[in-house]
């Protein structure tokens, strides 16, 4: 369970090829959720046409940007030592290297990084990186550059990503954008704003951009797809304000998710992230009818406490939530179902904590995100509660569900035992040089011998052991999606 926590808080590199006629050079990170990611390939790609190519090397840069994330201190405090890095070597090597702060904590923090700490020359929010070129061009006359404007649109749906570190093999592809889900302990909703959809057409076109381009599966992408809704333009809480055409040729998920599977049916696909109360039992039958639409649902839930759940506006039940996932395995037999969880929430009592262990004995969750609750200045929760839980509290109940993960997490691998799966080779196995390694339909990596297999290849693979976290097995030939 650490390295899936630790793959959502690292930093990443991103490079992409380089054009020779461009002469200044980028240095990009991205921190936190896959919407990050997304983000900086949409930013590459609008960089690469004002000239620049991106290194590795950041004491050569001309621009250092770090997308950042602001769901959790410990997120916020690796991009501050960041900070400090780029600041040193500005200082000490490369005096005409510009910092630029992107995404989550640029809005949050865009005063403080400017005016009072004076650590960076740009700020710029999630929506504003078309603006991205002007900002630039205030830097080089010598003033500070911000633009956190949130907007009413999906504003990137034109612009084709530069897929970035890249396997070649997986990408994301956005679909919304905001939430409307104001959770207490959430910054979503501030530093992205209010729910918007991407017109399907222009996702559908990026989607044939990347099978052209030998992509073998995309993930449909935002911070709740459940809640996507095209209507022709605008923020979901306007929808009731469309015209009655827009209304009654609105398109929701399950219909974008099955243009998706019908048109792309060799193109493997996910989608994060489900919200509970948004997910409806139109989604789960089709998922269910298409085999090339991936059997996991990654269904956060938080607590298993009613009365936590309420301090968390999280606006679905206990039980309500048992029978979401009920009714997802009674239609999906073979899902795989993982979870967020956050340890000592403001008032949470011995007994809301075994409230969160009991469901996840009910369900028994594949794997999952787990964190101790940090305060999160400008949510509901930091502005009127107390963060009365103390810190070894939250440390050993946040241990006692890692551990019983654990345990669940080998219960659902063990369950393979003897199956065959289809398996989409996305690496060579880190461990070995002779192995493969990918995921099934149920995102657990497997891993198997090379032979004559390649990344890319649907392979099915019998499965003869497993660890916690991981399947082993034998290639037993390609599958039908290749």
């Amino acid at each position: 369970m650490e390295k899936e926590i630790d793959e959502k808080v690292q930093g990443q590199s991103l490079v992409l090829e380089n054009k020779p006629e461009n002469t200044k050079k980028l240095y990009i990170e991205s921190y936190g959720c896959a919407m990050n990611f997304s983000d900086s390939e949409i930013v590459a790609s609008i960089l690469t046409n004002e000239g620049y190519n991106t290194t590795q090397i950041l004491e050569e840069a001309d621009l250092v940007l770090v997308n950042t994330c602001s769901i959790r201190d410990k997120a916020e405090q690796t991009v501050r030592k960041r900070l400090e890095k780029y600041n040193a070597v500005k200082r000490d090597i490369n005096p005409k290297m510009k910092v630029g702060v992107l995404g989550c904590m640029a809005e949050r923090l865009k005063e403080q990084f400017l005016e009072q700490e004076k650590i960076v020359d740009m700020v710029v929010g999630p929506d504003a990186y078309k603006d991205l070129p002007n900002l630039l061009a205030e830097i080089e006359d010598g003033r500070d550059a911000i633009n956190v404007i949130l907007s009413k649109e999906e504003t990137y749906g034109d612009i084709s990503p530069v897929r970035l570190n890249s396997n070649g093999v997986s990408a994301f592809v956005s679909i919304t954008r905001g939430c409307d889900n104001m959770c207490t302990f959430c910054v979503v909703p501030f530093t992205r704003g209010r729910e918007r959809s991407r017109e399907p057409q222009s996702i559908m076109t990026e989607i044939q951009q990347l099978w052209d381009t030998g992509y073998k599966e995309i993930t449909l992408l935002g911070q709740n797809v459940d809640s996507y809704l095209w209507y022709g333009g605008g923020l979901k809480k306007d929808f009731e304000k469309a015209t009655e055409m827009q209304q009654a040729t609105a398109v929701k998920f399950e219909q974008l998710l099955e243009m998706v599977a019908v048109g792309f049916p060799k193109m493997r696909i996910r989608f994060s992230t489900s919200n509970p109360q948004d997910m409806h039992e139109e989604v789960l039958h089709v998922i269910a009818k298409y085999p090339n639409i991936c059997k996991h649902i990654h269904l956060p839930v938080q607590s298993g406490s009613n009365r936590i759940l309420k301090e968390m506006n999280r606006l679905h039940t206990r039980e309500e939530y048992m029978k979401l996932i009920d009714n997802i395995k009674s239609i999906i037999p073979n899902v795989c179902i993982t979870q967020d969880m956050i340890a000592g929430f403001p008032t949470e009592t011995e007994e809301d904590h075994h409230d969160t262990l009991s469901l996840m004995e009910y369900v028994k969750y594949s794997f999952g995100y787990m964190y101790s609750y940090s305060e999160r200045p400008g949510t509901l929760a930091g502005r009127k509660m107390e963060d009365d839980v103390p810190e070894e509290t939250k440390a050993r109940r946040l241990q006692e569900i890692v551990d019983l993960q654990r345990i669940h997490s080998a219960f659902r691998t063990q369950e393979f035992l003897g199956q065959t799966v289809e398996v989409l080779v996305e690496k060579t196995s880190k461990k070995s040089e002779n192995d493969l390694s990918g995921r099934n339909s149920q995102s657990i990596t497997v891993v198997f011998p090379k032979e004559h297999y390649k990344i890319g290849d649907f392979v099915n693979v019998k499965i003869t052991n497993c660890t916690s976290g991981t399947l082993i097995g034998e290639a037993v030939g390609y599958s039908e999606m290749n």
